[in-house]
């Protein structure tokens, strides 16, 4: 049973009402003849509980912890660790077998929500798949969303209309014949074939399915993505490219060039030269001359978009995989005299292998046809690496993956009355079931997101690799993570205090608006618990909290000397504010304009499938681009079957439920029982209305021509609030989809 509040009133004309807030479910006393426990909305650090609650407290953190022993029960609210050793199925097949992810130096990986579910034959370590997989009762989606398009969508997408694409089309290879093809994915849509459940789906997700006039079937209709809306080939200009990189959907990857040339840490013995084929001649030839590379370097205006160490290991990998390829890329941009980035050269490398040596060729923009064609082709390369990229480390890893251990630890260590419990709890709305149904059927072995991105069976082992070589807690801040990215340098005259290295970047310009609201809304929040520093140490479940978090939750990096104290009032609001900005600014900048810019998949596409025709000039391929470099450009993008069905499940991914809960819209039952913290939240509210109206004037501005001009889709992923849909445009509380 669900039990949304307790209301107690006393007799008398004059008593006062008592409302006790639940919004949990309760167990069968079949189930757990365990009493439940309900707290006031008053907020009690440990040292301040009434001593007739004190036993209450302990003994329900208890509970909420368990033993570590036993599969988990649908009923249960227990909340534990362990690694990531549910995405195979070795047992169906050896071809189905994927590393367990965390707990090993190899793969190091956070923690998930521990199932208890037996292991599986073949491979003792990993655990068998289930139709459904446990997380703590309180976690699941409420009957709002579990009822309309954003819950039901998720899995009717990947469960039933994804095998119905595969049915309508057939031929897994299977490219785009022409351009006009692809347009009629829009105009005239898929038709599918007769399916039971179908029907329904199409009140589920209208956006997608629909029905012919005069006729039964169902059809696959996509709505045109606002970026092609508005200009149907945007996608094939250069400064378009450029604009993305800092306004589009993975703005978290640009860095500015400190030190040239190019050298890769990687083995040479293994992988061949280290030296980049990216020279200072030529760079200074695509910038006609204007300055040197010591100048540029020296004036803020050479940046990288590099993907070649990280991804260098696994080419042949890759290659190896039916219809698949990979390149480690290198793409440099300068920033012009008027503030424009612009792409100047791509390298593109094949490691050396047994037989073969390394081959490594950079491209720049050409007025000639044949080179043309070819920095086309190379920048498609870049962009299926660049969402590879974005999708398991930018998104899923640093905001879905490391956000669940901070849900675990919460729930473990600190109990529902503690303020810091309350400030958090409505950031992980939702969290650990869609990251649940993701390891179901998104990421899984043989998943949608393995057979539809270059990275293929690799993808998520992909971003086990990135977590042990990059992720660092304190660099999740946004301020840090430019700074370190060198996107900004300190600047205590500048707002936020900070100074952009590129002015017109709007990502890093609205989120540093979010940031610092959430750091005033938080520290207002802090203080009124924490006056002084020896309040935050004395406090034994703040500190068991975070201790769960770096040792549990974290454990493959528990030792690292990066990780903050949380010993002092600032030393909190920092961490808090880095938590709360990952579960709502980061993820909607990197969520919620997935369709609208990769829903065109020339645009964005998440596969290549063919090498560069010049890698080898004695094959088909080339003879092929050499007299029809359209059907080349075709035959390296998606097939029909992959494009369609990523289309679809970037559609549901980029959909705001209509319960969804905005950052700074209402407030928790909580924070309107105490004055002080009231009005600190009705601050944050204010700001987050004001926020809005400043995103609106900038993208009015002609003179920011990375979010205003003729058909620019402006730049509203951080406006704070949406209606439901795909608006391109929100931020929720927490990671909801």
């Amino acid at each position: 049973m669900y039990l949304h509040n307790i209301v107690l009133t006393p007799a008398g004309d004059n008593a006062t009402s008592l409302t006790i807030d639940c919004r949990s479910w309760v167990h069968s006393k079949f189930d757990n003849p365990e009493k439940r426990v309900f707290f006031t909305s008053k907020s009690y650090l440990p040292s301040q509980t009434p001593s007739g609650l004190e036993r209450f407290r302990k003994k329900e953190l208890a509970n909420i912890r368990g033993d570590g022993t036993g599969e988990r029960k649908p009923f249960e609210r227990i909340y534990d660790y362990d690694t990531y050793n549910d995405l195979g199925d070795p047992d169906k097949s050896e071809d189905l077998a994927r590393p367990v992810l965390g707990g090993s130096k190899e793969f190091p990986y956070p923690r998930r929500c521990r199932t208890g579910r037996p292991r599986t034959k073949k491979d003792p370590l990993s655990e068998e798949r289930s139709s459904s997989i446990y997380i703590p009762r309180d976690e699941s989606f409420s009957e709002v969303k579990g009822l309309t398009f954003s819950g039901t969508a998720f899995r009717s997408v990947l469960n039933v209309v994804v095998p119905s694409i595969k049915t309508a089309i057939n031929d897994t290879k299977l490219s785009f014949p022409y351009f006009t093809a692809i347009d009629s994915l829009f105009n005239e849509g898929v038709k599918l074939p007769k399916q039971e459940g179908l029907s329904f789906f199409r009140t589920i997700i209208p956006r997608i399915i629909k029905t012919l006039e005069d006729s039964t079937d169902n059809v696959l209709h996509f709505e045109t993505p606002e970026m092609i809306d508005r200009d149907k080939f945007a996608w094939l200009r250069d400064e378009e490219f450029s604009r993305q990189i800092l306004a589009g959907v993975n703005p978290f990857s640009i860095q500015l060039v400190t030190e040239f040339p190019f050298v890769s840490k990687l083995d040479p013995e293994v992988y061949g030269p280290a030296e980049s084929a990216i020279t200072a001649k030529l760079i200074e030839r695509e910038i006609l001359g204007v300055m040197t590379v010591e100048e540029a370097l020296k004036k803020k205006r050479l940046f990288i978009l590099d993907y070649h160490d990280q991804v260098l290991p696994y080419v042949h990998k890759v290659r190896e995989l039916e219809d698949m390829t990979l390149y480690a890329s290198r793409t440099v941009f300068f920033l012009t005299s008027d503030e424009a980035l612009m792409p100047i050269a791509i390298e593109l490398t094949r490691p050396a292998s047994h037989t073969k040596p390394q081959w490594r060729q950079v491209f720049t923009r050409c007025w000639d046809a044949t080179g043309a064609w070819l920095w086309r082709l190379a920048k498609v390369h870049v962009c299926a690496t660049d969402a590879c990229y974005h999708q398991f480390v930018i998104h899923w890893l640093r905001t879905h993956c490391c956000t669940e251990p901070y849900i675990i630890a919460a729930n473990r260590q600190l109990s529902a009355m503690h303020p810091i419990y309350r400030l958090l709890h409505p950031h992980f709305r939702y969290t650990m079931e869609i990251n649940a149904m993701a390891r179901q059927s998104l990421i899984s072995a043989g998943s949608i997101m393995e057979t539809c991105f270059s990275l293929g069976k690799y993808s998520i082992e992909f971003s086990a690799i990135a977590y042990g070589q990059l992720w660092r807690f304190d660099m999740e801040a946004l301020p840090a993570d430019l700074i370190r990215r060198g996107m900004a340098v300190e600047d205590p005259t500048a707002e936020h205090g900070l100074r952009l290295t590129i002015k017109d970047y709007p990502f890093a310009n609205d989120g540093l608006l979010i940031w610092s609201s959430i750091q005033q809304w938080v520290g207002d929040y802090v203080n009124r618990y924490y006056p002084t520093a020896s309040d935050v140490m004395a406090d034994h479940e703040l500190q068991a909290w975070w201790e769960d978090v770096r040792t549990k939750g974290h454990a493959d990096k528990k030792d690292e000397p990066w990780w903050p104290t949380v010993a002092s009032p600032s030393e909190l609001t920092q961490v808090l504010t880095t938590i709360i900005w990952v579960t709502s600014g980061h993820h909607a900048a990197v969520n919620f304009g997935l369709y609208h810019f990769s829903g065109y998949f020339p645009n964005r596409p998440t596969i290549t499938r063919k090498e560069m025709p010049i890698e080898d000039t004695s094959l088909e391929d080339f003879v092929r681009f050499w007299r029809k470099p359209e059907a080349a450009l075709l035959e390296c993008f998606p097939s029909q079957i992959q494009a369609t069905a990523m289309m679809t499940v970037l559609d549901v991914l980029s959909t705001h439920s209509p319960d969804e809960e905005y950052l700074g819209q209402e407030p928790e039952p909580a924070w309107t029982a105490d004055a002080v913290v009231n009005a600190a939240f009705e601050r944050f509210n204010g700001r987050m209305r004001e926020i809005e109206g400043i995103i609106d004037a900038r993208n009015a501005d002609p003179k920011l021509k990375n979010r205003c001009g003729v058909g620019i889709v402006p730049y509203e992923l951080l406006k704070p609030f949406s209606k439901p849909g795909v608006t391109g445009m929100g931020v929720p509380n927490s990671i909801t989809i």
